[in-house]
């Protein structure tokens, strides 16, 4: 008989457990076990022998059905306002990895720092039976961690914080006040800060503890010195701008993120200024770029990785129905190029 090219092709049937058991001769039970992430009671070379003869028969487990079975996704939901952030992407690669590591799935999701958008993609995990959130985007006024508890779905803030809720952040109030510190001893009194967004304690509490350690010296920032923005280069570039066009513009500037002092250098370049020698700059989070730039930028450290993989160990925790602290990591400074001593 003539094949039909037109007709639609015949999906193969699918391997299932019965199916390596008969090729392994062992019990279907024995199979299942030998799969999971936790083959206690199988013998080692059971296992691998189970395992191999499932990788050669194309056996795919169905998660969908074993999380109904065992009420257990192994899944973990991320969400981050965006994955092209360079800072949340290195979060995310540790918490993939560590959660890899422990058995489980991640399914991360932009929120694009919107509410109705956050809505959206956290219904959609929650559709998917995923065992729990680790939150990258919190603001004051989010409602999305007290659902998440009202709900009873484990979750963990990670970089950002919010009070009462758990979470795994740098202890960014410190990190401000190494900023402030270091400009003071070098000589810097009038100051700028490119604040971030101040609904987000990232922003909000690094900013706070640089204006807190120049007060504390006798030199109160003027608000007019103080410009808050958007995460991002572009915002850094708008900024640092108005800062540059003040009357007396600031002889240094400390950008709540490095990538806002990445547009903070085009702002200081565009005044016909040098980064370093007429403008000092501090950025945060020291990403791999800021030690590779033409003027190495001086930054506040934040563990990225380790935030991550401490996220991801706090949730396992919550999950297994056990309680969890917060975590809040030494923040370092970095000296670099762009931050030497004030000429006189």
């Amino acid at each position: 008989m003539k094949e039909n090219p037109s007709a639609p092709p015949v999906r193969p049937r699918p391997v299932t457990l019965a199916t390596v058991a008969r090729h392994a001769q062992v019990h279907v039970s024995t199979v299942s076990r030998a799969l999971s992430a936790d083959p206690a009671g199988i013998g080692a070379d059971t296992v691998l022998r189970v395992r191999e003869l499932a990788a050669v028969l194309g056996y795919r487990r169905d998660e969908g059905a074993a999380g109904l079975r065992t009420g257990s996704s192994r899944l973990i939901g991320v969400l981050v306002p965006r994955l092209t952030d360079l800072v949340l992407a290195s979060i995310y690669e540790s918490i993939d990895a560590a959660a890899s590591a422990a058995g489980y799935g991640t399914v991360v999701a932009n929120t694009l720092d919107d509410r109705e958008h956050r809505r959206v993609r956290l219904d959609a995990m929650l559709s998917r039976r995923i065992d729990g959130v680790i939150i990258g985007d919190s603001h004051i006024g989010d409602t999305v961690a007290h659902e998440l508890r009202r709900s009873g779905i484990p979750y963990v803030l990670v970089m950002r914080k919010l009070e009462g809720h758990l979470s795994v952040t740098t202890d960014d109030y410190r990190g401000g006040q190494l900023a402030a510190e270091h400009l003071l001893e070098l000589g810097h009194r009038r100051v700028g800060v490119i604040a971030g967004d101040q609904l987000a304690s990232t922003g909000r509490e690094r900013t706070l503890g640089f204006r807190r350690a120049f007060e504390s010296a006798g030199y109160p920032l003027p608000d007019p010195y103080v410009v808050e923005s958007a995460f991002s280069t572009p915002s850094g570039l708008v900024a640092a701008g108005e800062l540059m066009r003040l009357p007396q513009p600031p002889t240094a500037i400390f950008a709540v993120h490095d990538l806002l002092a990445l547009g903070a250098m085009g702002a200081i370049r565009d005044a016909g200024k040098r980064v370093g020698d007429d403008v000092a700059l501090i950025g945060y989070n020291d990403l791999d770029l800021a030690a590779t730039l033409p003027v190495p930028l001086t930054s506040v450290r934040s563990d990225l990785q380790r935030m991550g993989t401490l996220s991801v160990e706090a949730l396992l925790t919550g999950i297994k129905g056990e309680p969890a602290a917060s975590v809040l990591l030494p923040p370092e400074l970095i000296v670099r190029a762009t931050t030497p001593p004030l000429r006189a």
